[in-house]
């Protein structure tokens, strides 16, 4: 059975709107909310960037939800730093949160100043510090020596039950080696051909049996034209490859490329409908795909509008299916 979550956009609302606005979705009867962890927002006109990890705990507090976090450790992050601050929202809200980690974006990373390396080397530094996360849940002393250094590392505080970590790919060829070592996958809502793809790649990796998760980009709005237009304003830096996206370095790098963009080229990027019916259709595939958590980003700025509409006609009409 699929479970419907609200994605939570650090990067286009202030953290005490977006509290509000999980406490909607809550009440919708969205059951899991995720985030992602961002030091800039995409663009200047998204405006926002709130600390996502002092967020968690505050949202986490105020409903009963489920949640999780893409954060990339080992350069913005030290892997010690995100195995305690995950074991301690673990320990405080036991088998509610879900840790997804990525090889990140020289947009939110490269303020330490360090150099930024290519993707195989990010890949093999992801890898790593997933070990070195997982060894000081364990309770161990840990050192370690390679891309990343610990030197007698002991997670004191420890849940009793270690949360996922799920791997985030947007290629096939990240999700097919995520597959032999994370818990699970975490993508994008790719055209259906390249979804398929990705899900293929994960399964034959190693992930076959292993929990899938979607985070979907839609523009629902009364009009389309009102929702064409939240999507361009929005979500037109995002359109990109991944190589793209994970070596532009700030937000107004962004903005210039997003130049090129035209308001229709969104459609093949982003789900953009105001037919309730055309995203059932929609999501009805991803399940059959084979999603077990979907989250929903609407990345128009209306989100009361989306989390209304979706908890009376979507998700009702899918929960339960397979």
């Amino acid at each position: 059975m699929a479970l419907f979550g609200y994605h939570a956009s650090h990067e286009q609302f202030k953290p005490s709107v977006l509290l509000e606005y999980v406490q909607a979705a809550h009440k919708a009867g969205f059951t899991s909310v995720s985030c992602s962890d961002h030091f800039h927002p995409w663009s200047d006109r998204q405006g926002e960037s709130g600390y996502a990890w002092s967020w968690l705990g505050a949202a986490m507090q105020s409903t009963p939800l489920k949640f999780g976090v893409v954060c990339a450790p080992g350069q913005r992050y030290h892997p010690g730093i995100i195995a305690q601050a995950a074991a301690t929202l673990s320990e405080m809200f036991p088998q509610r949160f879900w840790l997804a980690l990525g090889s990140g974006q020289a947009l939110n990373e490269q303020i330490t100043g360090d150099f930024w390396p290519a993707k195989p080397v990010r890949n093999m530094r992801l890898k790593e510090c997933s070990q070195v996360i997982r060894a000081l849940w364990t309770g161990k002393t840990i050192t370690h020596y390679g891309l990343v250094n610990v030197e007698q590392a002991k997670l004191y505080t420890r849940p009793l039950i270690a949360p996922l970590i799920i791997g985030a790919a947007i290629t096939p060829a990240t999700a097919e080696w995520l597959g032999s070592w994370a818990d699970g996958l975490i993508t994008i809502s790719h055209p259906y051909e390249m979804l398929k793809q990705v899900v293929e790649a994960f399964r034959r990796g190693g992930g076959a049996g292993k929990p899938m998760y979607l985070k979907v980009q839609l523009s629902y709005a009364a009009q389309e034209s009102t929702a064409l237009e939240g999507a361009f304003d929005q979500w037109r830096t995002n359109v990109f490859s991944s190589s793209v996206l994970s070596d532009l370095r700030d937000p107004q790098q962004f903005d210039a490329i997003a130049k090129f963009v035209k308001p229709e080229d969104m459609y093949k990027y982003i789900r953009i409908s105001n037919d309730i019916q055309q995203h059932i259709q929609w999501l009805q595939k991803d399940i059959e795909l084979g999603f077990n958590e979907i989250y929903l980003h609407n990345v128009n700025r209306q989100q009361q509008t989306f989390i209304e509409a979706f908890g009376k006609q979507v998700i009702p009409s899918l929960q339960g299916t397979n």
